[in-house]
């Protein structure tokens, strides 16, 4: 394997060599458990998914950390404007990020800490900080001494008379541009003790004590969102560094899901709920359309983008449906070499497609010559190299209820009816009628494929 990444703190493309070989250690960015997730929320979980299998299937022992902030102003905020405790709105949240994730094939984290469960790793890492002189107290708050740290700056670009926090002014701050480590206790909030008094962690705290705790002092790769590149991953490496761990040795952000070339937030109003979306398309054709595009690319969302993914999806898993039909079982079989040199190249997902299709086009071919030993190899290919996507139409994790086999069967006599019925037209030259059973049976969400062998059909989840 010879995998290369773009770090974000060196703004260069870098051979992957791990901290231990033959294992690699990574922390995600998980959810502040705030609301409902959207689409744009879940993109992170689906694009560093792919990391994850990418380095499983060559052999790595991957080490996955996701966090979940349970306690941050919003949350608090949130469900205090509801009439609600905050742990209650915290947890709710928590398990409908758990719904999206397990419904998007997303693999479950090797651990998922909350930060409220460790406060006391938060404690010691400030006080570390304080006996380094990089952090101070004040009026029961802690606050980070930004100019204490030379390289600050380093991962985002930003200039220290360019820093702000986009937090309030605090209480004994010396300097605004210093971040908050530790909140002194407010009426109506949780609170926990500290050598400075009672009150909670910051934002920024709360992943480095994570990450140290789990991952040790220096660990391999710290995955997130473009939008946490500033302030808080840069607040990251500045207490976890000046604290004298290594931290992060490579960081990789990926893009935003936008809607009108702005970024999908609550903010803006503009949010796609993944139980809403997954009234339209099904939970593989999301994802797919999620992993389509380069991590680190914009992903503008429309309708019709997504309608086209869900379609593309489509072509693929019926080949490999066909395959199975007319040869038998095709096991997964191994990836092309160009496949490989795609996502070995900072996880080209572009080029990968682009592979898979070519291999799709070539197992159509095959099938419709009757060459079935050449069609179930490029069909076990597919499959392997969509698997690494998450997204192989045979996985259990995507098979339709075991109760829906006895409706399906039922379906099956009505369609293929229905095709006889369009097979007679065509063979009459009556055109209207073969068209019109068509559309019937488009409109009810069945796509016809006409083969050598006959016309086939299978379920599109689109019907009007």
């Amino acid at each position: 394997m010879t995998l290369r990444l773009f770090d974000t703190e060196t703004r260069t493309l870098r051979d992957f060599t791990p901290l231990v070989p033959g294992r690699a250690s990574v922390y995600l960015c998980g959810a502040t458990v705030q609301g409902e997730p959207h689409i744009g929320h879940v993109r992170s979980g689906v694009a560093f998914d792919v990391l994850r299998r990418w380095l499983s299937a060559n052999g790595f022992d991957v080490a996955f950390v996701r966090n979940v902030t349970d306690i941050d102003d919003k949350i608090l905020n949130k469900a205090a404007a509801a009439g609600r405790p905050w742990w209650e709105w915290a947890a709710t949240h928590e398990r409908a990020f758990d719904r999206a994730y397990r419904a998007l094939g997303v693999l479950p984290p090797s651990v998922e800490p909350r930060a409220t469960g460790h406060i006391t790793q938060m404690v010691d890492l400030m006080q570390r900080l304080i006996d380094r002189g990089h952090a101070y107290a004040s009026s029961g708050n802690v606050y980070f001494d930004v100019r204490s740290y030379p390289d600050y700056g380093s991962l985002s670009g930003h200039k220290l008379d360019d820093v702000h926090q986009g937090e309030s002014a605090g209480e004994g701050k010396k300097d605004p541009r210093d971040f908050t480590l530790w909140k002194a206790a407010k009426p109506g909030e949780p609170t926990w003790p500290s050598p400075w008094g009672p009150g909670r962690p910051g934002w920024h705290l709360e992943c480095s004590a994570m990450a140290e705790f789990y991952l040790g002092a220096e660990f391999d790769i710290h995955c997130g969102g473009m939008d946490l590149v500033f302030p808080h991953h840069e607040n990251e490496i500045a207490q976890s560094r000046a604290a004298g761990d290594g931290f992060a040795r490579y960081w990789l952000h990926n893009g935003w899901v936008t809607l009108g070339g702005e970024k999908m937030s609550k903010s803006l109003g503009n949010t796609l709920s993944v139980p809403n979306v997954l009234e339209n398309v099904r939970a593989v054709e999301l994802r797919f359309y999620l992993g389509s595009a380069h991590y680190s690319s914009m992903l503008e969302y429309s309708d019709q983008a997504l309608r086209d993914a869900a379609q593309t999806y489509q072509r693929l898993e019926a080949f490999v449906r066909r395959v199975v039909e007319r040869v038998g079982e095709v096991p997964v079989g191994k990836w092309t070499d160009e496949f490989a040199e795609a996502l070995d190249d900072n996880l080209g997902i572009p080029k990968a497609l682009a592979e898979i299709h070519r291999a799709v086009h070539e197992g159509n071919k095959a099938l419709e010559s009757g060459d079935h030993d050449t069609a179930r190899e490029l069909a076990g290919q597919v499959r392997a190299m969509l698997g690494v996507l998450g997204v192989d139409p045979l996985d259990p994790h995507w098979a339709a209820p075991e109760d829906s086999s006895a409706a399906l069967d039922a379906l099956d006599v009505l369609v293929r009816a229905e095709l006889e019925q369009r097979q007679q037209a065509r063979a009459a030259k009556d055109w209207a009628t073969a068209d019109a059973v068509r559309n019937r049976l488009t409109a009810a969400g069945v796509e016809v494929t006409d083969t050598p062998d006959g016309p086939e059909w299978s379920l599109s989840g689109k019907a009007n």
